[in-house]
Formats: C-alpha cells, sequence, structure tokens
C-alpha cells in the first residue's frame, strides 16, 4: 500500500499494521532458516560418519547433493537478508511519513497532541464547516441568482426604452428630412421661376441691344457706302478732268506753234512753257489726288471687309451662348457675356471711323 503526504490517519495506520506483520513473517521465516541450517548441519554428520562406507559413486552423489544444498542456503539467506533490510528501510521511510504528517496535521489544524480520536473530530469538524460552506454558497447563490435576475429585468427596461428612443429618433430625423427636401425643392423650383423669368428679361434687353447695335453698325456702313460712292465720283471726275487736260495741253500746245508762227517765237515759247507748267502742275495735283482717293477706298474696303468679319464673329458667338443659356449650363454668365460683347462691338465702332 502507497503512503504519501495526503494519506488520512487509517491509512498509515493500516499500513503500520500490515507492515509490522511483514516483520513478524520475516522474523519466524529467518528463525525456520535457522533451525533448518541447524538441522542440515546435524545430518552432515551421521552422513560423513558413513562416508567410509558408501562407494565412490555414492560419495560423489553426497557431495553433489550438499554443495547444492549449501547453495540453496546461501541464496536464501542472502534473499531473506535482503528483503529485511529492504522492508526496514520502508518501515523507517513510513515512520518518518508518520511524523511528517503529524506535523502537518499540528501546523494545518494547530493540534497540540494527536490520538486516534484526532481523525474522528477533524472530520466531524470538516463535515460542520462543508455544511456551513454550503449552506452560505447556497444562499449566495440564491443572491446572485436575484440579483441576475434584477439585472435582466433593469436591462430588459432599459433596451425597451433605448428601443423605444432609438424608434421616436429616427421618425423625427425622416420627418425632419422630409421637410428639408421639401422646403428645398420648393426652394428650388421658385429660384428656378425667378432663373426663367430674370432670363427672360435678359434675353429680351439682350436682343434689344443687339437690335440697337446693328442697326447702328447698318447706318454706319450705310454712311460709309455713300461716302465712299461720292469718293468714287471724284475719282472719276478727276480721271476725266486729267484725260480732259492732256487733251487740252496737246490742244493748246498745238495752238501755241500756231500762235508762235505769227506773232512770234518768243512769245510764244513764254506762253507755251507757262501753260504747260500750269497744266502739269494740274496734273500733278489731280493725280496725287486719285491716289488719295484710291487708297481711302481701299482702306475703307479693309475696314467693311474686318467689320463685316467682327459682326459674323459677334453673331455667331451670341448665337452660341443663347443656346447654351436656353440649355440651362449657364445662364447669368451667359447673359453677362453676351451684354459684354455687344457692348464691346458699339465701342468699337467710333475707333473704325
Amino acid at each position: 500500500m502507497t503512503i504519501n503526504s495526503k494519506s488520512t490517519k487509517a491509512e498509515i495506520l493500516q499500513a503500520y499494521k500490515i507492515l509490522e506483520k511483514d516483520k513478524k513473517a520475516l522474523e519466524s521465516e529467518i528463525k525456520k532458516a535457522t533451525s533448518n541450517s541447524s538441522a542440515v548441519i546435524k545430518e552432515n554428520h551421521p552422513i560423513n560418519q558413513t562416508k567410509a562406507t558408501l562407494s565412490s559413486k555414492n560419495m560423489e552423489q553426497t557431495i553433489k547433493i550438499l554443495e547444492k544444498l549449501q547453495t540453496d542456503f546461501g541464496s536464501s539467506v542472502g534473499s531473506f537478508s535482503e528483503q529485511l533490510v529492504a522492508e526496514a528501510i520502508s518501515f523507517q521511510t513510513i515512520q518518518e511519513s508518520i511524523f511528517t504528517e503529524k506535523q502537518q496535521l499540528e501546523e494545518l489544524y494547530q493540534l497540540t497532541e494527536i490520538n486516534e480520536d484526532t481523525i474522528n473530530d477533524l472530520i466531524k469538524t470538516y463535515q460542520i464547516s462543508a455544511k456551513q460552506f454550503v449552506e452560505e454558497l447556497t444562499q449566495q447563490q440564491e443572491n446572485i441568482e436575484q440579483e441576475i435576475e434584477s439585472l435582466k429585468q433593469a436591462w430588459a427596461k432599459e433596451k425597451e426604452i433605448f428601443t423605444r428612443t432609438i424608434k421616436e429618433r429616427n421618425e423625427n430625423y425622416q420627418k425632419t428630412k422630409q421637410r428639408e427636401a421639401e422646403e428645398y425643392q420648393y426652394n428650388l423650383d421658385l429660384q428656378r421661376d425667378l432663373d426663367e423669368e430674370q432670363y427672360e428679361q435678359q434675353k429680351k434687353h439682350l436682343y434689344q441691344e443687339l437690335t440697337t447695335a446693328r442697326l447702328q453698325l447698318e447706318k454706319q456702313w450705310q454712311q460709309r457706302e455713300e461716302i465712299i460712292t461720292q469718293q468714287e465720283q471724284e475719282y472719276t471726275e478727276a480721271k476725266n478732268k486729267v484725260a480732259t487736260f492732256e487733251e487740252e495741253l496737246r490742244i493748246k500746245i498745238k495752238q501755241a506753234e500756231e500762235e508762235g508762227k505769227g506773232i512770234g517765237n518768243y512769245q510764244a515759247k513764254i506762253k507755251a512753257d507757262l501753260r504747260t507748267k500750269e497744266i502739269e502742275g494740274q496734273t500733278k495735283n489731280y493725280q496725287l489726288r486719285i491716289q488719295t482717293l484710291e487708297q481711302t477706298i481701299h482702306n475703307q474696303e479693309l475696314r467693311i471687309d474686318k467689320l463685316s468679319q467682327q459682326l459674323d464673329l459677334a453673331l455667331k458667338q451670341v448665337q452660341d451662348l443663347a443656346v447654351k443659356a436656353i440649355e440651362g449650363t449657364s445662364n447669368r454668365k451667359s447673359f453677362e457675356a453676351m451684354k459684354e460683347i455687344a457692348l464691346e462691338q458699339i465701342k468699337n465702332q467710333p475707333k473704325s471711323k
């Protein structure tokens, strides 16, 4: 039976009794072995006396038997000795364990004396303590269960309040969101109506400004066409006068030559030279006027072409911006851009005169 620090007093006493019983059995076996060895020694004496009478064969057999008995006896004695030593060591170990257990019991339960009733007293004390512990544990468990039930009820109530609060908050949020969406849509529609009305007014005003600018441009072009027509007439007259002067010069020269023949070469030559210089001066004057008129006509034609291109470009830009404005991409900026283009065209007209 194995004894350790956790063995009870009954187990230790039982182990002690078993060891004591084993000790007694070993002592009896040792006594038997000793008596057997004495008997063997006593029996060997008569055998030695009859050894002379036995045959050599019987002697050898007897010797072998004796040797075997001696060997068996030695083995038995050695085995018993080893068992005795082992039992003694085990007994000493058990005594030490018993002493250690006693000390532990004294320290653990503060015992001053250990007797046969000590274990029973400890067991009773333990049973009483265990009963009290079970009662306390049961009471604590009941208290904990009541507390858990209270916590569950409180949690269920808080959960209900929280759920109701979340529901109310979501409903208020949805109402607020819907109201804000309706207000936003109303303001958007109102602003859109105002923008469309303003857009129509600005578009009407812009078209009026464009019409006025176009009429002014057409009026300026008509005036310039009249000026160019007059300049062309002056050019034609000057050109005709130059041709007339050349013809007149040729006639005058011929007349001077004829008169020179009748009056005198000197006076005729002077008159002819003077008339020639006069005609040449008039011719140069008319040629300069013709060149000036030609340059003026050319410049006017270039300006007319440039103004026509600017007008076409302005009208195209106005149409593009009007289309974008109608499509709603950039109403206010489109009106401002069209207005600036029209006003810029009007401002640039005096610079082109």
